[in-house]
């Protein structure tokens, strides 16, 4: 009797093993992870709801989109809201706002379009109200749809950024090819982390991007290759760090930074010192942080004035100096930062570089002030933080709350901590990031002296289920043994 009230079951009915952690057996974790990557195809009932037939008598793609995903089955399994838009997003190559543009909005017209979302989805040929190219067949009503191509204007077929790199389809051998292949990566990484996409941009490198650097395709421009290669590297390092590889992230900065030089783009070179300060500040190395971001601000200095640039570098040194509890020049160099976002630009930021905001400059301070003990001033950065960054910037939205998290204990109040922990546990259910599963596990740590309080307890006891599936993901992600998973598991 004992063993059978102590056995644990999926949400499909199989028992669990005694060491299944996750909640989930083998069969049921592959089916969510191969979800992350791709919609499966469903049987033709699946299709059979009041929800897809308005939809598809309407010929609005954005309303199938949302019969998709807040399908019963979906709810069942993910919630109230079903699939989130930023998965969707993801399939598609889109970002999660132009998938709520698409559903609120005007039905699509563009053939090029519908037609990748109706393969995408994998939405029965027959359902639909227009014909695909090449494939003779009738809408179900037994219309053509009269889809005209000049209905919008023409636009680069959208990106399924988390398929495998030889199915992508990724347009190449211009600079507009490549700058399509970098937004749609960047668009999905917000959405999903590092952990889901780290190997995808490795393998579109080097089955992509190195036969255009090293002469295989011979009509195409190699400084431009070399510049594309040295920003997807510095992406791949990004996403390796976001994975938990801080040593596969080290070496992709290192390589980006010898490849920019050939690409001869001084901001991109810029950028890449950047990251690499950002990486040595989480290696526990503040003064080769403070050096990276010192040679950067040099290498700025002698041309044009980018304030973005010049604004995120004054924000790395102040947290090398933070780490050093030098509050005077810390707080100097954060206000220098914000003086210098003020400044108009002196010439256009470079496609190959991100965004450098007053959200970015508020998580910085808000870290640097928590660190130096001003909890006042780091909770009103955290806050800023999340007033500035949307929903869909999930990652970066859910980094200044924990910020806020932490602050929040660290004054007494984990009531309110635990509330805010909650909505970032509700918004990273698909998040594959190594960053933000361990500040889950410090968070755990920090209010475990709590756990005599009724909120404490009931976040406590969600928060170790929601640690249990994402654990385990990481130990999946890194089982070749090259990331931290072991280290995650041990520690939880």
């Amino acid at each position: 009797m004992d063993a059978n009230r102590s056995a644990r079951y999926c949400r499909c009915g199989t028992r669990l093993a005694r060491d299944n952690k996750s909640g989930q057996c083998a069969p049921c974790q592959t089916k969510a992870r191969d979800f992350i990557i791709q919609p499966p195809e469903f049987p033709d009932d699946f299709w059979d709801t009041d929800q897809f037939r308005d939809a598809f008598i309407a010929q609005h793609i954005g309303h199938v989109s949302r019969a998709y995903r807040k399908h019963p089955q979906h709810i069942a399994v993910y919630g109230k809201d079903g699939v989130p838009q930023g998965v969707v997003a993801g399939w598609l190559g889109l970002t999660q706002a132009q998938i709520s543009r698409i559903e609120n909005g005007a039905p699509v017209r563009h053939l090029d379009s519908l037609t990748h979302w109706a393969r995408t989805l994998r939405i029965p040929e027959h359902l639909l109200w227009f014909k695909l190219p090449g494939e003779p067949s009738a809408s179900g009503n037994g219309r053509t749809a009269d889809v005209g191509r000049a209905a919008i204007p023409q636009q680069a077929p959208p990106l399924p950024v988390l398929l495998q790199p030889s199915s992508l389809g990724l347009p190449l051998g211009g600079g507009n090819g490549y700058a399509s292949a970098m937004q749609s990566f960047r668009a999905a990484d917000r959405q999903v982390g590092g952990g889901h996409l780290y190997a995808t941009v490795v393998k579109y490198l080097q089955a992509e991007v190195a036969p255009r650097m090293f002469g295989v395709d011979h009509g195409s421009d190699g400084r431009l290759a070399f510049t594309a290669a040295a920003a997807l590297t510095e992406m791949a390092g990004w996403m390796a760090h976001d994975a938990g590889r801080d040593q596969a992230a080290e070496q992709h900065f290192a390589r980006s930074l010898d490849l920019v030089k050939l690409g001869s783009d001084r901001q991109l070179g810029v950028h890449i010192l950047a990251s690499m300060s950002h990486l040595a500040h989480h290696q526990g190395k503040p003064a080769d942080a403070i050096q990276y971001a010192r040679r950067g601000r040099e290498a700025l200095a002698r041309g044009p004035r980018l304030p973005e640039l010049e604004a995120r570098l004054l924000a790395m040194q102040a947290r090398g100096f933070a780490a050093l509890r030098r509050s005077d020049d810390c707080t100097q160099l954060l206000i220098e930062a914000e003086r210098v976002l003020e400044v108009q630009p002196a010439e256009e930021r470079s496609l190959w570089v991100s965004h450098f905001d007053e959200g970015s400059l508020a998580n910085e301070a808000a870290r640097c002030l928590r660190q130096l003990g001003d909890l006042a001033q780091a909770e009103r950065q955290a806050e800023r933080v999340i007033e500035l960054r949307p929903r869909d910037r999930t990652r970066s939205r859910a980094f200044g709350q924990l910020i806020l998290v932490t602050v929040l204990i660290a004054q007494g109040r984990p009531d309110e901590a635990c509330a805010v922990a909650q909505e970032v546990l509700d918004a990273t259910q698909q998040l594959g990031s190594y960053l933000v599963i361990q500040q889950l596990l410090d968070l755990r740590r920090l209010l475990e002296p709590h756990r005599g309080t009724r909120v404490a307890a009931e976040f406590l006891s969600c928060l170790d289920e929601a640690l249990r599936e994402r654990v385990w993901l990481y130990q999946w992600l890194t089982q070749d043994g090259r990331g931290d998973g072991t280290a995650l598991g041990e520690k939880w």
